[in-house]
């Protein structure tokens, strides 16, 4: 792949911010995203980086005001549409939190109080096949006591203590490798397991409240936790970093972690309704995205590395589904959404309820994302080197 070293993108991106990399609209007002540029940007992004297919939105103001997909959704050449469905990746968990947070509100959860007294059961009595085809092994900690310390703000900031699936630990069966709360590990199983929990100790069904209380609500008829048949007709397949294509998964469970399938347009809604807070008291809004809990490692991945002191990336912390930060123009939160063959982020900052939504169905375009969304919203202060690690950048569109 053609790209460029992070040191270098991050210091042309930072410099076409403060230089004006492009002019903004007579009528635009001050700090409005610029939208002059965005499709010569993003095709110049395509270019470098060999992607296939992307699709991004705008919010300003809390309101939708640019939604495009450029591009192609599947090895036949198809074009990608602003209605093509795409795969959500990890932005499912920051649309749960939003759900989660509903229910907080509504007295039916207690973000602190342990999940034991929701269910009916000890959890590591739920070993039955189904429950760990569904949800997780939770076996595993039937000699771990700690699981009963555990909350709904743990899981939701990822302070659990799991590894990020059960699966991948040697003898596949969930086990907890420090004191819950004490410090960030990512955890998709953290996620199943609240899950699990409004599911088996409070009797909801995460789908369809996921459907009644966001995806209906907030008029997104193209997105959902689980496979709709009538998706086939515009889907988006995959393109991996080889460039091969991998069909769309249909996927039959509902996961917390990670199921959502969406298109642009609806995400473009759901994010505009996340930054205006709809559903929601302004205490309850400024919850989710207020850091509260330090993060100390130097890249998201491989989870359960050890935190370092100084922490190398000291303004930022977990919210509840997403990564809360401070940078050039105060708050904001990010949260991103990447397998073998998708590569998304969402980026809000929160002076001017201000957000690019990328849905990519191609993972070769994750190396464009901070130039495109600085091209946007200007220089914002997401720590791209701790969401992506080693990876080397774009360093933004020609002749700036």
């Amino acid at each position: 792949m053609n790209a460029w070293q992070w040191r270098g993108a991050l210091a042309l991106i930072l410099s076409l911010y403060l230089g004006g990399c492009a002019q903004p609209a007579p009528s635009a007002r001050a700090g409005a995203p610029d939208l002059t540029r965005i499709d010569d940007t993003v095709r110049q992004a395509l270019a470098a980086t060999g992607a296939q297919g992307l699709a991004l939105a705008v919010v300003d103001a809390g309101q939708v005001v640019f939604t495009r997909a450029w591009g192609v959704r599947d090895a036949g050449g198809a074009p990608l549409r602003e209605d093509t469905v795409m795969y959500g990746a990890s932005l499912t968990k920051a649309a749960f939190g939003y759900l989660v947070m509903q229910l907080v509100e509504e007295g039916k959860l207690g973000l602190d109080v342990p999940i034991a007294r929701y269910l009916p059961q000890p959890l590591p009595s739920y070993t039955s096949a189904d429950t760990v085809r569904r949800y997780s092994a939770y076996a595993g900690l039937a000699d771990d006591e700690r699981w009963r310390r555990l909350t709904a703000r743990m899981l939701l900031t990822h302070s659990a203590g799991f590894a990020n699936f059960y699966f991948l630990e040697p003898d596949q069966k969930l086990r907890m490798h420090f004191e819950p709360g004490s410090r960030y590990a990512y955890s998709g199983d953290g996620f199943i397991l609240l899950q699990f929990v409004l599911e088996q100790g409070l009797g909801l069904d995460v789908g369809a409240e996921m459907n009644r209380r966001l995806f209906s609500a907030h008029g997104m008829p193209r997105t959902s936790l689980i496979w709709r048949a009538d998706f086939r007709p515009n889907l988006a397949d995959g393109f991996g970093s080889d460039g091969k294509v991998e069909p769309h998964d249909e996927r039959s469970k509902v996961r917390a972690a990670g199921s959502m399938d969406t298109t642009i347009a609806d995400m473009a809604r759901l994010a505009a309704a996340y930054v205006r807070g709809d559903g929601l008291s302004a205490a309850g809004r400024a919850e989710l995205v207020r850091p509260q809990l330090p993060i100390g490692t130097r890249s998201q991945f491989p989870s359960l590395q050890a935190a370092q002191n100084p922490a190398p990336f000291p303004h930022i912390g977990a919210g509840l589904g997403v990564i809360a930060f401070t940078g050039p123009q105060g708050a904001g939160f990010f949260k991103g959404g990447h397998n073998d063959t998708t590569a998304n982020t969402w980026v809000c900052v929160e002076a001017g309820r201000r957000c690019v939504v990328i849905l990519a169905n191609d993972v070769r375009a994750e190396p464009a994302f901070p130039a495109l969304v600085a091209a946007i919203l200007g220089e914002t202060g997401v720590p791209w080197a701790w969401e992506y690690g080693e990876m080397r950048f774009w360093p933004g569109p020609r002749g700036r």
